[in-house]
């Protein structure tokens, strides 16, 4: 089997029953926020286009480019495809061309079988409302030789499926650092914001070790990010100047943390590096002098600022295709996309349970949630427990697109500011990315349905629930304890031990006491 980076969460692997391209992206994503880094423009796209199959995890833009799947791809290729419960991704690949499809089951090991022989292949599919927009999902890939599990910036939370269905894992691609807004976004105090973004950072690394330890793979590369900040109003994001609460880290500074905590198995790759696996040997050849590759994390401002101005072009013509900032009152279609929505989502209207301010230069718009309706500003609303500040090109630029996510547009972009009062809100931020009438009515089901938390495990002096309120992650895996603190690594989400109160969000109270 040869893997080959193509950037970010991007691979191709080759085997002699047939080649699969893996998330390939390399237009700049999220109102020109994000970029791959390491530069993956130089490769031979057509080359790597001229794929037997095709895996996308996910219409996230950092790893669904429809740029590059339609001038690079080979529309006859077979397309690998999660078992979502909405099928966005398939509408949106067919209506690039792409009509071949294998539909796989969750979780289970399929054999796709072509003319250049067999394939064993499964998908784990997430479904939840906070996974990717409505689903994310990893692959694995065995060709009798070596086992590849594709683990992108997907977040299973049972990996016993895995052993059980392929044994023995040779090589593990996994998302390391950050892809969120929080909490550089929130209008916060710096030291704060330094304080939270520092403790975000180290849980992350630490859930992707948490990973590491129940994959056991030969082999780890980390991947699926970081991105690369281009834009002059967005360079303080890149990890390039000694920033501990940056929540970008690199794969040099993962690797550090892998061997720091004894796992030497880190290989590091970049957009063109090739390994070859055999089982459990490996060798790896990068494109460039291994020096060169040194230099591009050594040297990285350096580097960035060469990227920038080559893709300063690139940046500009796709600010250019932003809706204009003025215009027309964003009022009327603001009412329009989201009150029916709000009709069909009484769980996470309730669930918001306030009013939502949406400041857009000098207009303001209220999303009054308790009420199903959006508004103008009211004499008596004070200051909304939530609120977001956002330029009004790109409110207009997701209006005329009919954009479904705002999440996976305005708030991934980070060009935004957010405040709120309290704690996290999750309904909020699903209800943001289930902007048609089939995803609403996926997700409110979705957080309607009973979820069975009967078995009970003890940790750190407490029998609590064995699966996380959140997202049903297994606690013995995944859940740390210190004092009457219990932490999920799987998404940070915290809880008081003593009273079973969720720390992070509103509701999802955990069922605990102490032993």
């Amino acid at each position: 089997m040869q893997v080959t980076s193509v950037g970010h969460a991007g691979f191709h692997i080759q085997t002699e029953a047939g080649s699969i391209l893996c998330d390939p992206w390399v237009n700049p994503a999220y109102f020109g926020s994000w970029f791959p880094f390491p530069d993956n423009t130089g490769l031979d796209w057509d080359a790597l286009g001229n794929c037997d199959y095709l895996y996308v995890s996910h219409l996230h833009k950092d790893h669904f480019d429809p740029q590059t799947l339609t001038k690079h791809v080979n529309k006859d290729a077979t397309v690998l495809l999660p078992d979502y419960p909405v099928p966005d991704l398939r509408r949106e690949l067919e209506a690039l061309g792409f009509h071949k499809f294998f539909e796989t089951e969750d979780s289970v090991k399929h054999k796709v079988s072509g003319p250049k022989g067999d394939l064993d292949v499964m998908i784990i599919a997430l479904r939840a409302p906070a996974d990717g927009p409505i689903g994310d999902s990893g692959l694995v890939v065995a060709d009798g030789e070596s086992t590849c599990f594709n683990m992108n910036d997907a977040r299973p939370v049972d990996m016993d499926v895995l052993h059980d269905q392929f044994g023995k894992i040779d090589i593990h691609l996994l998302q390391y650092s950050g892809a969120i807004w929080y909490p550089m976004v929130y209008d916060i105090p710096k030291k704060t914001k330094a304080n939270f973004g520092k403790q975000k950072r180290q849980r992350g690394m630490d859930r992707c070790r948490s990973y590491i330890e129940q994959v056991d793979a030969t082999w780890v590369v980390p991947s699926a990010g970081p991105p690369v900040f281009l834009d002059d109003e967005l360079r303080y994001l890149n990890d390039d100047h000694g920033d501990e609460g940056n929540i970008f880290p690199d794969q040099i500074v993962f690797l550090e943390q892998m061997r720091i905590h004894g796992n030497g198995g880190g290989v590091l790759m970049i957009p063109g590096s090739t390994a070859e696996v055999h089982g459990s040997d490996l060798s790896l050849t990068h494109p460039i002098p291994d020096a060169d590759v040194d230099k591009i994390f050594t040297d990285k401002a350096a580097y960035i600022e060469d990227m920038a101005q080559r893709l300063a072009p690139v940046l500009e013509a796709e600010k250019a295709s932003w809706a204009p900032a003025e215009g027309e009152p964003l009022f009327d279609g603001l009412k329009a996309k989201f009150e029916p929505i709000m009709a069909q989502s009484d769980l996470i209207c309730d669930g918001i349970g306030y009013p939502v301010g949406l400041v857009m230069g000098d207009e303001t718009v209220v999303l009054d949630f308790p009420q199903r309706i959006v508004r103008k500003p009211g004499e008596k609303d004070g200051k909304y427990r939530y609120g977001f500040r956002i330029a009004p090109e790109l409110v207009r630029t997701v209006l005329r697109d009919d954009e479904p996510d705002w999440v996976n547009s305005i708030f991934l972009s980070t060009r935004f500011e957010a405040w709120r009062v309290g704690g996290y809100n999750e309904f909020l931020y699903t209800f943001f990315k289930c902007l048609t009438d089939e995803r609403i009515a996926y997700a409110d089901g979705w957080f309607s349905e009973a979820h069975d938390d009967n078995s009970s495990i003890e940790l750190g002096g407490y029998e609590i629930q064995r699966r996380c309120p959140h997202l049903k992650a297994d606690l013995t895996k995944f859940g740390v304890v210190e004092g009457t603190n219990l932490t999920c690594n799987l998404h940070g989400w915290q809880w008081d031990l003593e009273t079973g109160r969720c720390k992070t969000s509103k509701g999802h109270e955990l069922r605990s006491k102490k032993l």
